[in-house]
């Protein structure tokens, strides 16, 4: 690789600044707003989901300074990345801290945490589900096929398919999805088939985790209790055929996992 040269370094370090200086502005916004929520903000549940979008667009100006020193310097810049992999974390645990981060959660357990956030249409929840995914997905392509943070991306993509779960007020929102006349019926049903494909991918990727990287049983563990979030998810929306397939998928990935461990044991 060639050396670059400190005109090259400067003219990069000139071109981020607009980019540092909103990062730095949307952070400083953060703070004001976590203060907020700790003073007690009657609004406090609103405020969560807004910081996890300013998260996103921050994440989003890392990508791009990411971008740009490709464009000028023809190398990957791996810091920039690496802060936008933080912030995409923050982005998720302010849901999580909404709706939870429980894989397999009972839809009637989260009806507290959806009346806290009644007043934010599915349309707007489904919008923010989708750039957050987005997000993940372009940094993952940023980070390239042999990273080192190639597993870790199951970890975020799960925490990022349960909240997308939790997100929807499926209670409710069944009636939607099963209501071609309802206003809401194209956006549910849309939010839905994201759940299933995250749900489905999360499961595969905790697999295949467990299997090529780790053998570490949490991790097998993780990638049931996705399928059986996904059986919840096929019973609510009446799919009793593939409900039965997935219960069955999910005792065979059981009594594999049970299976290896009795083997490790035995060594």
């Amino acid at each position: 690789m060639a050396k670059i040269s400190e005109t090259t370094r400067l003219e990069f370090a000139e071109t981020i600044k607009p980019y540092q200086s909103k990062i730095t502005a949307t952070l400083g916004k953060e703070k004001t707003v976590l203060n907020s929520i700790n003073g007690g903000a009657s609004d406090a549940p609103y405020k969560k989901l807004m910081l996890c979008d300013d998260m996103i667009y921050v994440a989003s100006l890392y990508m791009a300074q990411n971008s740009l020193s490709l464009k000028i310097l023809g190398v990957k810049n791996n810091d920039a990345l690496n802060e936008a992999r933080k912030i995409l974390y923050k982005a998720i645990i302010y849901l999580e801290e909404l709706v939870t981060n429980v894989i397999d959660i009972p839809y009637s357990d989260l009806v507290k945490n959806h009346e806290t956030i009644q007043d934010k249409p599915i349309a707007e929840r489904y919008y923010l589900i989708r750039k957050l995914g987005l997000a993940i997905n372009l940094l993952e392509i940023a980070f390239g096929d042999n990273s080192k943070w190639k597993w870790s991306f199951v970890e975020l993509k799960g925490r990022y398919a349960v909240v997308a779960k939790n997100l929807i007020d499926m209670r409710n929102s069944v009636k939607a999805y099963f209501d071609p006349n309802n206003e809401d019926y194209e956006t549910t049903v849309l939010y839905v088939r994201l759940i299933i494909k995250q749900l489905e991918a999360s499961a595969a990727g905790y697999r295949d985790k467990y299997e090529v990287s780790t053998r570490r049983l949490d991790d097998m563990r993780n990638a049931i209790k996705f399928l059986l979030a996904r059986h919840k998810l096929a019973i609510a929306i009446g799919d009793k055929t593939n409900a039965e397939e997935i219960k069955k998928k999910a005792l065979v990935w059981k009594d594999k996992m049970d299976a290896d461990q009795k083997a490790g044991s035995g060594r």
